[in-house]
């Protein structure tokens, strides 16, 4: 890279890369994990793996998503009212053999790490977009988690194998929303392959049904506003709000439910597994303080189908203000995290998906745990013994949670740093703000437009999270993603302090 380069893309460029340093993460492939990708080719054809490739897959991702983990299709069903759902996933162990060089790197960083500036893979680009990527029109290996939604949302059987499969339309999520909704056209596609679009509407079908069961068992009604940076060349145009939508539902609740059959297929088998799991918040009495200013009610005990059911009435009371609250929400219920379960012993479940069995295994190509569920899923499935000690899988769930925090940390650094430059300009300009963090640490608050998080300075004593505020940007420094504000009546001095 020229460090001379001074473009706003090559400064955020500059700053991703000393955060990956500084959190541990490798930016770079190693010479060795070069020379191994360097070496590989498409894998050979395995006995044992079912020939699927004509069944109406489909992918459903982002618009410019190049590393593709997922396909779902949907089959009839033996129960009246009930629609069998396949979801194939990636076969990454395939190429990617435990022990080598290019595993080394995925389980050092344990995922791809996003930034404004530069996508750092957890697997090269020949992999996670080309040989490991479900690609439009390409013949792949995966494993297919299968199981049946019956008319009231509940799930029957279920099953896991190995099969080849082949993607037949690459859709994305806004466009495929808009024709759900039917506010769009079909995209092109879509409506290039016949029956694909009685297809997606069968998979929406049971996608909802999923939904509604397990929002009633208590999977909470959050709408976060992330935003993501714009460029027009490398100049730095704004942040753009990514938000929720049917076709995003679809593929989530899809996989929320592949991944418990996946969790409950390797407590089956007797073998551990990795779970993902969200305890209940230590924060709830705060959560009930931001339930009663809204005036509702929530038990003075952690409860997640009482959560729901007031975000729920929130939503519709307060739509505009809604994703504020689910910010403070999320920001109280504290970090999910990664945990070893044996076999015969339970870990705690995860509180806001509001399911006991989950594991991550449904993108293989981006996070290193589903690579470890896919391998420990493959050994079972061979009827072999599993692949890792039990030592070494706990050792790997600490390590991918620390990790994935770090990743968050880098993406949220840069994302600061790009907010930052927005706000260059406007050092006095005065914002409407909600409070996001309030610890001995500091206080912070987030403003919408842009969107972006800053420290207040000044003036934070006595706020707390979900606590509205007015601020005044008193500093800014992108190349540390500072951003400062002073709390609106409060003394200042002309810069900030820091954030």
């Amino acid at each position: 890279m020229n460090h001379s380069d001074n473009s706003q893309r090559a400064r955020l460029r500059r700053v991703a890369e000393q955060q990956m340093a500084e959190h541990t993460l490798l930016a770079r492939f190693s010479d060795a994990a070069l020379a191994e990708l360097n070496g590989i080719n498409h894998p050979a054809d395995e006995a044992g793996v079912r020939d699927q490739r004509e069944l109406l897959w489909c992918s459903i991702d982002n618009d410019d998503s190049r590393d593709l983990d997922q396909l779902s299709v949907s089959l009839p069903a033996d129960e009246p009212g009930a629609v069998t759902i396949l979801v194939a996933i990636a076969d990454v162990d395939a190429v990617v053999k435990k022990g080598s060089a290019l595993d080394h790197h995925a389980s050092a960083n344990t995922t791809s790490v996003y930034t404004a500036a530069e996508i750092f893979p957890m697997l090269p680009e020949k992999l996670s977009t080309d040989l490991t990527s479900l690609n439009e029109g390409q013949d792949r290996l995966a494993i297919v988690i299968e199981y049946v939604v019956r008319a009231d949302g509940s799930l029957g059987r279920s099953d896991l194998y190995r099969a080849k499969v082949n993607n037949k339309a690459k859709l994305a999520y806004n466009s495929v929303a808009a024709w759900l909704m039917g506010t769009g056209p079909a995209p092109a596609p879509l409506a290039a392959v016949p029956g694909m679009d009685e297809q997606l509407r069968t998979q929406d079908r049971a996608a909802q049904a999923l939904r509604a069961v397990r929002h009633q068992k208590g999977a909470l009604t959050l709408e976060t506003l992330e935003a993501r940076a714009t460029f027009h060349g490398d100049a730095l145009t704004g942040m753009q709000v990514d938000e929720g939508n049917r076709a995003k539902e679809l593929i989530e609740d899809f996989m929320v439910a592949a991944n418990g059959v996946a969790a409950r297929f390797l407590a089956q088998k007797k073998f551990p597994s990795i779970r993902r799991i969200l305890k209940s918040p230590e924060r709830w009495a705060r959560i009930v303080q931001l339930a009663a200013d809204a005036k509702g009610h929530l038990p003075g005990e952690p409860d997640a189908g009482a959560l729901e059911l007031f975000l729920r009435e929130r939503q519709k009371a307060d739509p505009g203000g809604f994703p504020d609250l689910s910010l403070s929400v999320i920001k109280l219920l504290g970090r999910g995290e990664y945990a070893l379960e044996l076999p015969g012993q339970e870990v705690a479940g995860h509180f806001g998906l509001a399911v006991k069995d989950y594991t991550h295994s449904t993108a293989p190509n981006r996070r290193f745990p589903d690579v470890l569920s896919q391998r420990l899923v493959k050994a079972a499935l061979a009827g072999k013994s599993t692949p890792y000690s039990n030592a070494e899988l706990s050792s790997l769930a600490q390590h991918c949670t620390d990790q994935e925090d770090n990743a968050t940390k880098v993406e949220r650094q840069v994302r600061k740093a790009a907010a930052a430059m927005l706000l260059e300009t406007q050092i006095g300009r005065k914002f409407d703000a909600i409070v996001t963090g309030a610890s001995a640490k500091g206080t912070w608050v987030r403003i919408v437009d842009p969107p972006a998080e800053g420290k207040v300075v000044r003036g934070f004593t006595g706020l707390d999270v979900g606590d509205r505020v007015r601020v005044e940007l008193v500093h800014t420094d992108a190349e540390r993603g500072f951003i400062d504000f002073v709390r609106e009546g409060a003394e200042h001095s002309a810069r900030g302090n820091g954030s």
